[in-house]
């Protein structure tokens, strides 16, 4: 039980990680680490980021992981060509009942989007959007305001999360965040050699709904990728 949770409170336990291609800091390519990380979390909702989707000269780690966990993965390209297949994930206990994928790519820069589905968590419907922003401001906020532009399920709780790549506590992206959002804790997550940059966030509203939010730190989550995989705890419908 986390912290905040009060005795019989049922609860979702999300988190998002960055798996970085599942090559670690040592750079060795297992996906199986990655999914044995995924097993010391037992999230009811993973949102995962730089995930190899296979193509005829690419391995396919979405599915090592949903064969690794059991469970149901939904996956949201931003490179789809094919020789290779890149992007978001998600994986999840519950069923999903409806799946959008938003294109978030910038001019010429690389690729990006979010991954949009509705996951119905024990007879509520949760939005979860799942997106890796890019590495420029300008674009960073062109992606936060193309994202916001699809908010329009106000009674559905809704979860925004994964690596907003945002390096600045007070950086445009943020702000503009807060005005649909609440705020939960950033901890430092990345890189996990030496933690200086909480550049994995989760967003939730409404945020009454969040118990509390926690780094997974531990000694195969520091090797398995670069980032650390980022956990919140919210409570469930009753």
């Amino acid at each position: 039980m986390t912290p905040n949770a009060s005795a019989g409170q049922r609860e979702l336990k999300i988190a998002t990680y960055n798996v970085h291609g599942a090559v670690g800091i040592d750079g060795k390519f297992a996906p199986q680490r990655i999914g044995e990380v995924l097993g010391e979390i037992d999230a009811d909702i993973f949102a995962l980021q730089e995930v190899p989707l296979g193509g005829s000269g690419a391995p396919n780690v979405l599915e090592t992981l949903q064969r690794m966990t059991g469970l149901t993965a939904v996956e949201g390209p931003t490179l789809d060509t094919p020789a290779r297949r890149y992007g978001n994930a998600v994986l999840t206990r519950f069923p999903v009942r409806a799946v959008r994928t938003l294109d978030l790519s910038f001019r010429s820069r690389e690729p990006r989007g979010a991954l949009d589905a509705d996951i119905d968590c024990d007879g509520e419907v949760w939005r979860v959007v799942a997106t890796h922003l890019g590495l420029a401001s300008s674009e960073r906020r062109a992606q936060v305001e193309q994202v916001l532009q699809c908010f329009d399920t106000p009674a559905m709780p809704v979860i925004l999360l994964g690596d907003l790549n945002e390096w600045f506590v007070h950086g445009r992206t943020l702000r503009r965040l807060v005005t649909h959002f609440y705020r939960v804790d950033a901890p430092r997550t990345f890189p996990t050699r030496y933690p200086l940059f909480a550049l994995d966030r989760i967003w939730v509203h409404p945020g009454e709904r969040l118990i509390g939010v926690e780094v997974h730190r531990t000694a195969l989550s520091r090797i398995a990728s670069d980032h650390y995989p980022l956990i919140a705890h919210f409570t469930a419908a009753a």
